[in-house]
């Protein structure tokens, strides 16, 4: 039988788990498909590789996917996303010197992210009053969930991430070496990042991102528009391919083989005990041995996290909207939702049996009204930042 050839990019984070055990197990294979897995080293590497045809699919942050097909900030080329390779994921770590900072301002359970971003306010206003330097805080790219969710975090708590702090991007492989050094104060990034930086003892995990938002839309496989109309059965038999490899990876069973295959050169290539940790979402978050447990950290298969949700396209919408990334119109907004493809999840996978779960919106925001998808005005005006330092 003739495979059709696939080359797909990938950055080395758990939530491409998806796509390199689709290939390495044989899912892919067996669907028809010879994929080329392509380790990069940055966003704009997979992006742009992907916008020219260099690949053919790829692991893409899921606002990236939204950017490009909106024109925003790069060259225009339509995507679409028919599988969800991760929600959640991501975490903050903030370097020791920080941590006992927000501890100490603390006016509450830390473990609220009201009470966290609040301390951060007072952290702030007391390095300004004193002179110093603004915090330094790394996340992955400008149209990303880290940067969203930093400033969302943030702003809850009356800090202006355009004016307060200091965003920088840097690739996920750089996080721990930039907060050890003291480029950065803290960052925002998927795994295995963060568990890294507190095995080596320079940060401590603050919040995981569910904190933040129970449902976030982390990373997509993403392909363009066009090869997605002049491939429907390619594209559908990957679909397939990853369907199988997130079921996998869900079975408890398999873990330890996932974070074997996942620890490879080649593929994410660190410890398989910190990748087997972020799959089983048991992290440790201080270098004291502190451990955490939550079954919402990542979700690759498990409660419908892998298809499409349309809903979650209109919140990363809104937040480029919010922060000046967009000029926001009715248009816009309906093309962005229609970067998500349950349809083509459907078609592929079939529709879901029930409800995904007991949620107010399909965000779950800590902070603000429900979230409402078809009216972004109102959104932004419930989340507004409301106090400024002084």
């Amino acid at each position: 039988m003739t495979s059709t050839p696939l080359t797909i990019g990938f950055i080395p984070l758990v939530d491409a788990a998806a796509l390199i055990v689709a290939v390495d197990k044989g899912f892919t294979a067996a669907e028809g498909l010879n994929v080329t897995l392509v380790r990069e080293v940055s966003w704009s590497n997979v992006r742009d590789k992907l916008n020219i045809g260099v690949f053919d699919a790829a692991h893409l942050l899921a606002p990236v996917a939204i950017a490009s097909t909106l024109g925003l900030s790069q060259v225009k080329v339509p995507i679409v996303a028919p599988f969800n390779l991760g929600l959640n994921g991501n975490a903050i770590t903030v370097s020791p010197a920080l941590y006992a900072a927000i501890m100490g301002e603390a006016d509450g359970d830390p473990a609220d992210p009201m009470v966290t971003a609040k301390a951060l306010a007072r952290v702030v206003a007391a390095r300004r009053k004193a002179g110093g330097e603004p915090l330094t805080f790394g996340m992955t790219f400008p149209f990303s969930t880290h940067n969203y969710q930093l400033r969302f975090w943030m702003a809850a708590g009356g800090v202006d991430p355009d004016e307060d702090v200091r965003l920088v991007v840097l690739p996920p492989p750089y996080m721990v070496d930039s907060l050890a050094s003291g480029h950065v104060d803290a960052f925002c990034v998927g795994a295995p990042w963060n568990s890294v930086a507190v095995d080596l003892g320079v940060g401590h995990i603050l919040h995981f991102v569910s904190d933040i938002l129970e449902r976030a839309a982390e990373k997509v496989l993403a392909v363009r528009e066009p090869w997605a109309l002049e491939n429907p059965d390619v594209l559908a038999t990957l679909t397939r391919a990853h369907g199988k490899a997130a079921a996998f990876i869900e079975n408890p069973h398999n873990r330890a083989e996932v974070a074997g295959i996942l620890a490879m050169p080649g593929r994410i290539d660190v410890d398989p005990e910190v990748i087997r940790r972020t799959l089983d979402g048991r992290l440790k978050i201080s270098p004291d041995g502190t451990m955490r447990q939550s079954e919402r950290y990542l979700l690759v298969g498990r409660e419908g996290a892998a298809r499409p949700d349309p809903v979650q396209a209109a919140w990363l919408y809104a937040q480029m909207v919010r922060w000046g990334q967009a000029a926001y119109s009715p248009e816009a907004l309906e093309r962005a939702k229609q970067v998500f493809r349950p349809d083509l999840y459907d078609a592929a996978l079939g529709a879901p049996a029930s409800p995904l779960q007991d949620m107010k919106d399909g965000v779950g925001a800590f902070d603000g009204a429900p979230f409402d998808p078809n009216d972004i005005a109102a959104h932004l005006g419930s989340v507004a930042i409301k106090h400024r330092l002084s």
